[in-house]
């Protein structure tokens, strides 16, 4: 593939900015068409991004000739559906977070991808982040010695929406795969992937305390990697907003890394010798350092760090971590 031509499946709020104009600024990467079940919004959107062509209908937009390569931006009950239509037709796939409902229907993906040929990605884009990317190389220079223990706390307050009883798409498991665990440690568990291999096991506990939806809104797990290292992970979205709190602190032998997931605070390296700190500003795009590398594998120029493996490890891993409240 010399050059790639993007058609966005669900053109909402997400790919207005995050990951939309990424696709026209990398090199050998083109925006060519866009969809969006309402008319009106899909039109909308290609005018004010110069998009060539629009749809409201998917399955025109996988059939276009023009595309090539297909970002489902949809909310995540359709992306096997939506991915595995565009794989059986050879395009390759970058599809949005979670990958998928659960880790079943990652597997479905991944076999569609297998069969066909063609590759799918994940938008885990935190693997190919600068700062991200800082945390890594301090790790593997062995900054911090060898890594002992990793924690994480996420704590989130309630929206007026869901206090009003309004509910937004990312709280109705039928439609998001869970609450705001799947959609927001669903980055920081996969970042855990990218730097420390495979989660081997897990344990957990989830719980509803405020029935205000019905999904999980408080979690609490230990996750064991394979070199004996260990992840704890404490989630709660009910605090109020004084309380909350975006934390990933990774202790070693010689010292530790403490840095945010979500709100690009600057990376603080602590050792014997003091603390340095290491600032990384939020891009325009967050998403464009990982569609580049999508781009430069489907020209033959590179590899991408987030693919459907490493993609469906995840799903695996909130999968077990829900596996007790859903019963």
């Amino acid at each position: 593939m010399e050059k790639v031509n993007w058609g966005i499946i669900g053109c909402g709020d997400v790919t207005e900015v995050k990951s939309g104009p990424a696709f026209s600024i990398v090199e050998n990467s083109n925006l060519v068409a866009v969809m969006r079940r309402n008319a009106g919004l899909a039109q909308d959107y290609a005018k004010r991004h110069n998009v060539p062509r629009w749809y409201s209908d998917a399955d025109e937009l996988i059939n276009d000739n023009e595309v090539n390569a297909i970002y489902i931006a949809t909310p995540p009950e359709s992306h096997a559906e939506l991915s595995i239509k565009a794989l059986k037709v050879g395009k390759p796939v970058y599809v949005e977070k979670p990958m998928a409902l659960n880790h079943d229907q990652c597997q479905q993906m991944i076999k569609a991808s297998e069969e066909s040929g063609a590759p799918l990605f994940v938008a885990y884009y935190r693997r190919a982040l600068p700062g991200f990317l800082k945390t890594k190389e301090l790790i593997d220079s062995g900054e911090i010695g060898s890594v002992k223990q990793v924690n994480i706390q996420m704590y989130k307050a309630v929206s007026p929406e869901e206090r009003s009883g309004t509910l937004p798409w990312r709280v109705i498991p039928e439609i998001a795969g869970g609450g705001h665990f799947f959609d927001l440690a669903s980055h920081q568990l996969d970042y855990l992937d990218f730097l420390f291999g495979p989660v081997e096991r897990v344990e957990a506990v989830s719980f509803n305390q405020e029935n205000l939806y019905s999904a999980e809104d408080i979690v609490s797990g230990s996750f064991a990697f394979s070199n004996k290292l260990v992840a704890t992970g404490s989630w709660c979205f009910t605090v109020p907003e004084f309380l909350e709190r975006d934390l990933i602190e990774i202790i070693g032998e010689k010292g530790s890394i403490t840095m945010s997931c979500f709100d690009f605070t600057p990376i603080e390296l602590r050792t014997v010798d003091g603390k340095q700190s290491f600032d990384f500003s939020k891009p325009d795009h967050v998403q464009m350092h990982l569609i580049q590398q999508v781009v430069e594998e489907l020209t033959g120029k590179g590899k991408s760090s987030s693919n459907a493996i490493s993609g469906a490890r995840t799903s695996w891993v909130m999968d077990e971590v829900v596996s007790g409240f859903r019963k």
